[in-house]
């Protein structure tokens, strides 16, 4: 699937949201449909203001960041380095999820989040096996 495909995924996903919240909300008929048009209205500001190739470099800039440190921590033989690396990464990441928080864009911050934690599961091991031996 390409990204355009992914972001046109997700933007529908939070505008159907956004319109079954109204929808089921206890209001009646007139005072749903005024509040979908204005939530339809606000989505699509929303939209308007997403600047999706800054976004997306954004994101593959922080990707980026986290892959040359995952390499450079394969690389490293003492364990104090390595533990920089660790803590280098967990920031990245940290900045990765709060990127996607700020976003707006749950998927990708779920996304961000798995990259995160594997991130770390990868750091700790790697700090492991240096440490056991």
């Amino acid at each position: 699937m390409s990204k355009d495909k992914g972001l046109g995924k997700l933007l529908l996903g939070i505008g159907i949201g956004a319109g079954l919240g109204v929808l089921f909300a206890p209001k009646s008929g007139r005072e749903t449909r005024q509040d979908l048009k204005k939530e339809i209205d606000k989505f699509i500001s929303n939209l308007k203001e997403i600047d999706v190739n800054e976004v997306k470099d954004e994101f593959l800039n922080k990707i980026e960041d986290i892959r040359n440190e995952l390499e450079d921590l394969d690389k490293e033989k003492v364990i104090s380095i390595a533990k920089e690396k660790g803590k280098a990464i967990k920031k990245k990441t940290d900045e990765l999820v709060e990127l996607a928080k700020e976003k707006g864009t749950p998927i990708i911050q779920s996304s961000a989040d798995t990259i995160r934690k594997k991130a770390i599961e990868a750091t700790k091991s790697v700090l492991n096996k240096l440490e056991a031996k």
